[in-house]
């Protein structure tokens, strides 16, 4: 029998967290997932009670952002006390033998349930909340707390890699850290023929400055000029969606630029079977917000599609330059217009490089070597505590 966990993550709702419902359906363990946005008012009380007070310590977090130090640092421990008093209720109720937190800014709110359960709590971080300021400066005393606390972390790069082991560098013992992409599904993406594709790029994304959308605009727009039947479908919504709009007037490209808002997963890999290549200017955002490592990435490598991208935090770790796609330095628009020049000029080599980065993903990136990889994760660290079900910490694997 798998190893029983307990799933907690901030919301199953959000369009752009794909990858969050895809490991609360595809862990093979035996898990139950708690949300933090859902209030189930005819459910159990104390999962109502425990939504409520996610609110609260929301708001506790967001005043003690404004406070000086030490006022904002006691709001934000009072605003950890109540929701882990409420997840301590549910682990005797559910009767986990480990606790998986998604997003450190969540697993904050959570992580006094360790010493008064004893239960193992893994971390896993994903990309803002190991990288932008409002994390890593507002709750960098409290991830050190949490850091001592957990037994061990999720990351999504080597970069992220390093970022959590600098916050737990107060630890008395080394901490377990897993560096595993999100990973994409093979079972959806797949297909893509871009040596007869028209010349047709897309974009997959939120549109927030990390993702440098601004600046895709520019490289399309740059190699337009040369590529007269190229066009671009931007898939997603976001801040800056207006002024990619905007944009995409003043470069004089309005007409080759498809905005497509929101798809969802199975349309956007129909749309990727048509196109040419895939684009990602992913940089550091002015308050330091970085990917962890782009699942849209994954997905259009295994696609079959080449990539053009940037050196930009976990993309390289999936990305191989002129190999797989081309990579360019963070704001470098006018190297990123020359990349899709390139491939858009050049079918035969898109196709060849679409293969390798089929391949790539199939043999290290998709969602079950993914999921392989926490559940042995979780297997290990509740043999390590004694407990569970299993007395083989691989015997919690699965997927595909």
């Amino acid at each position: 029998m798998a190893d029983r966990l307990l799933l907690l993550v901030p919301s199953l709702k959000a369009p752009s967290e794909t990858f969050i419902r895809a490991n609360a359906a595809g862990l093979p363990c035996d898990t139950v997932v708690v949300s933090a946005d859902e209030i189930p008012w005819r459910g159990p009380p104390v999962r109502t009670a425990y939504g409520l007070s996610i609110l609260v310590s929301k708001a506790l977090y967001r005043l003690a952002a404004v406070l000086p130090a030490r006022l904002g640092d006691v709001l934000r421990r009072l605003g950890s006390w109540l929701p882990s008093q409420l997840m301590v209720r549910i682990c005797r109720t559910e009767r986990p033998d480990a606790v998986l937190a998604e997003f450190g800014f969540h697993a904050v709110q959570v992580m006094e349930l360790v010493p008064a359960t004893g239960l193992p709590l893994i971390v896993h971080f994903r990309g803002a909340d190991a990288s932008a300021d409002r994390y890593l400066t507002n709750l960098k005393t409290r991830y050190q707390r949490l850091l001592q606390l957990a037994t061990a972390a999720v990351v999504k790069s080597e970069l992220m890699r390093t970022t959590v082991l600098a916050l737990a560098s107060r630890r008395t013992s080394p901490l377990p850290v897993l560096v595993s992409p999100s990973g994409a599904n093979q079972a959806l993406f797949h297909g893509a023929a871009p040596a007869s594709a028209p010349p047709l790029f897309v974009s997959v994304g939120r549109f927030v400055a990390k993702k440098g959308p601004l600046l895709t605009l520019e490289a399309f727009g740059l190699a337009a000029q040369t590529i007269p039947d190229l066009s671009l479908v931007m898939v997603g919504e976001g801040p800056l969606l207006a002024r990619a709009r905007q944009h995409a007037v003043e470069l004089g490209i309005a007409e080759r630029v498809r905005f497509a808002g929101v798809l969802p997963p199975a349309e956007v890999a129909a749309l990727m079977r048509m196109a040419r290549g895939f684009l990602q200017h992913s940089l550091t955002a002015p308050d330091g917000d970085q990917e962890g490592s782009p699942v849209a990435v994954m997905e259009a490598q295994l696609s079959g599609l080449p990539v053009v991208a940037t050196w930009h935090a976990g993309i390289p770790d999936v990305v191989v330059d002129h190999q797989t796609g081309l990579l360019i330095a963070e704001g470098d628009w006018r190297a990123m217009g020359a990349a899709i020049r390139r491939l858009a000029a050049d079918p035969a080599l898109a196709a060849t490089m679409g293969t390798a980065g089929r391949e790539r993903i199939l043999n290290g990136f998709t969602q079950g070597h993914h999921w392989r990889a926490l559940a042995a994760l979780v297997g290990q660290v509740v043999v390590g505590q004694g407990g569970g079900t299993n007395s083989d910490p691989s015997a919690c694997l699965g997927g595909g």
